[in-house]
């Protein structure tokens, strides 16, 4: 059973720096594009970052592009969100998820085939 689980959400003021945490498991992920997505209260879900689990070339959305740093430790079977300069609007539940389906890094909710819980993240101004 495939599972995703996020960590290291939580409350932040403006400027300030988070490390979520996603740690897969139930089986080899080699294929796979890892990609963290977020929602924001009243918005829809929205892509943020991705990395190819195989090799370390990543894609940023403008909005988070020279400000978040996503990694992955193959040996942690675990990809990390490195979050610094954080924005009262980049409050959000952050959600880690899994494609084996994409060949381009630009994800969209809908080709995702397994995803965490989502970890909330909350900027104060």
């Amino acid at each position: 059973q495939v599972q995703l689980e996020e960590s290291g959400g939580g409350l932040v003021q403006a400027g300030g720096s988070l490390r979520l945490s996603c740690a897969a498991s139930g089986r080899t992920f080699s294929r796979y594009v890892m990609g963290w997505f977020r929602q924001a209260p009243g918005k829809e879900r929205e892509f943020v970052a991705s990395i190819r689990w195989s090799s370390s070339p990543t894609y940023y959305v403008d909005s988070v592009k020279g400000r978040f740093i996503m990694s992955r430790d193959i040996a942690k079977s675990t990809v990390y969100l490195q979050m610094n300069s954080l924005k009262p609007e980049d409050t959000a539940v952050y959600y880690c998820a899994a494609t084996d389906k994409s060949t381009s890094l630009v994800l969209a909710d809908f080709i995702m085939d397994y995803w965490g819980k989502g970890t909330l993240v909350t900027v104060s101004s």
